[in-house]
């Protein structure tokens, strides 16, 4: 094999260039399979056309794309890696992102970790977020990177229970035990590097994000510090960590989202971007003072999990034409509604992404931006300094935009600008929250909004809910009893022949029947009629009704349709459309 020249002489260069100075190939070589490779019409990559034609080794290969990125190739020894260093990476992290760590620097505090693709350095990053360390990076090809796993990481699945049991044991950490007002700011520093601990909160994101969870607590008590995950719009609870670690998680977790880990008394919110198993994964932290400590919460947002196609929120047919004809207004206001995680924002997010064209001007306000979307303006509101949806607003219509979204109409101003944007000529979204659609008139009056332009400007609204979906793993057909149904004021002879389903519980849903979400809808398009009831102050009662004899379907007839469907079950449906019934 030729000899590889200093990293820095390769760096950035193209890959023939590379070859030609590692005495691999002559330049006339290198512009021969420049030529094939055009001829090829360009999409296959040089270094798999160099394989083809057998002039290249893979491992040469490797050594040329590690110079590029400026990474050094190592050939690993699979049996001189030393179990202390393995020991500073946790087995599912290891696997998870793909790395081996192959030396550690205590002077430096930096890890030495070796990666099977220089295309996977953003798992350095991650590394360096999660573990505190100064990550060093080499490559090395990827069957010593799979063979150096299988050795070193085979029977070392750790779980929550051992890492706890660990901490449990620690003198170092059961130093701060009954000590959290105390503490002063070199011993913060110091909890927040205990490897421990580094360990026990690797796992649990981890694990959260491999669960699909959505929301991460870390919630402390007079007596007890609990952990849980929000999975599916519901909260499970994970094996309680001890007390006395309070502190030392909360400060490892303020590390890692660049906030003061000084500051106790404070709320304080942040985030921490990393890439898991090549996803791009966002948690959003916010850090809220309690009575007994540091109340942390991540929410976690995965965008390869979000599929931002209106096809996919579970629309029926009638629903989706429906609201396609609201979203392609020219102008008017269009609200989705509902409590807290109930999907208004991905609803949202589905039909701009419908309406992102080279045509179109799209500016959205939001607290936070939750997803990044090319094509669309997404501003970050910051009422700390200022920066409102109202003030934001009014910069905004001197942006020339097309369609506007407010991320909530929470007061007066807010309101009365979003009315003034439709009535120039602009498309507006917006969120609220009431439990239906036609109670989100009340609300806006109640703000102090004129019925009049409330009439002018409103085009529709869309309210929603989150209901779980029955595993298909473990779903069974059964018959529901009189009560069940009484749930759902549903008599016997109505659902006659109609079948039902449960989830039974299994591995796949963590034993809890139900797997994923889909949303139901109840969609008020407006008319004459419901016009003037609005102008007339009219009962929301007298809307509903007015609304229903337009076509509104409501949310628990929505529902009702994913139970027959099979998707959902009467429990689910009954519970979150409870209080829409009333």
């Amino acid at each position: 094999m030729a000899k590889m020249p200093p990293v820095k002489q390769l760096k950035g260069r193209a890959l023939g260039r590379i070859f030609t100075k590692m005495g691999l190939l002559t330049r006339d070589k290198v512009h021969e399979c420049l030529k094939l490779q055009q001829q090829r019409g360009g999409k296959q990559k040089l270094g798999e056309i160099l394989l083809e034609l057998e002039l290249v080794s893979e491992e040469e290969l490797g050594i040329a794309l590690a110079g590029q990125r400026g990474m050094e190739f190592v050939k690993m020894d699979v049996d001189e890696i030393p179990n202390d260093v393995i020991a500073f990476v946790p087995a599912q992290m290891a696997r998870t992102y793909r790395i081996i760590p192959l030396e550690y620097d205590k002077k430096k505090k930096e890890l030495t970790v070796a990666l099977d693709s220089p295309d996977n350095f953003r798992a350095t990053d991650d590394l360096g977020t999660l573990m505190g360390f100064n990550i060093k990076a080499k490559v090395t090809d990827p069957s010593s990177l799979e063979k150096a796993l299988n050795k070193h990481y085979a029977d070392k699945e750790e779980s929550i229970n051992e890492l706890i049991g660990e901490i449990e044991e620690d003198a170092d950490l059961t130093e701060f035990r009954g000590r959290d007002a105390s503490i002063d700011l070199e011993e913060l520093k110091e909890l927040a590097e205990s490897n421990p601990v580094k360990k026990l909160l690797n796992l649990v994101l981890l694990q959260a994000i491999r669960d699909k969870a959505s929301d991460i607590h870390f919630e402390p008590f007079e007596d007890e510090y609990k952990m849980r995950y929000r999975i599916d719009g519901v909260l499970y609870e994970m094996v309680p960590p001890p007390k006395h670690i309070a502190v030392a998680l909360s400060s490892r977790i303020k590390v890692m989202a660049d906030l003061d880990i000084a500051e106790r008394r404070l709320p304080q919110d942040g985030r921490i971007p990393l890439v898991v198993g090549g996803n791009p994964v966002d948690l959003r932290v916010s850090v809220l003072p309690t009575m007994f400590g540091e109340s942390v919460v991540l929410r976690i947002l995965d965008r390869s999990q979000l599929d931002l196609k209106l096809d996919m929120l579970g629309l029926s047919d009638y629903d989706m034409e429906q609201v396609r004809q609201l979203i392609h207004k020219p102008n008017g206001i269009v609200i989705t509604t509902g409590p807290t995680g109930c999907g208004k924002t991905t609803t949202l997010y589905s039909a701009l992404k419908e309406l992102n064209s080279i045509e179109t001007k799209i500016i959205t306000t939001e607290n936070p931006v939750e997803y990044d979307i090319d094509g669309l303006i997404q501003i970050q509101i910051n009422p700390d300094i200022g920066l409102t949806f109202a003030r934001c607003l009014r910069s905004i219509l001197r942006q020339d935009p097309d369609i506007v979204m407010v991320g909530e109409i929470r007061d007066l101003e807010t309101g009365q600008i979003a009315i003034q944007a439709s009535l120039t000529g602009h498309l507006v979204f917006s969120t609220l929250h009431t439990n239906d659609a036609p109670s989100t008139i009340a609300r806006l009056l109640d703000l102090g909004l004129e019925p009049f332009l409330v009439t002018a400007t409103l085009e529709g609204i869309i309210a929603q809910r989150l209901v779980r979906k029955i595993c298909t793993n473990c779903k069974r057909e059964f018959e529901p009893s009189e009560e069940t149904l009484l749930e759902l004021g549903l008599k016997p002879e109505e659902v006659a022949g109609r079948k039902f389903y449960y989830g039974k519980g299994c591995e796949v849903c963590n034993n809890t029947g139900y797997r994923g979400r889909a949303g139901i809808f109840e969609i008020m398009t407006f008319n004459d009629e419901l016009r003037d009831l609005v102008i007339n102050r009219s009962s929301t009662a007298v809307l509903n009704e007015a609304a229903r004899r337009n076509g509104m379907r409501l949310l628990r007839d929505n529902g009702l349709d994913l139970v027959y469907n099979g998707t959902t079950t009467i429990e689910e449906v009954a519970r979150e459309t409870i209080a829409t019934a009333m």
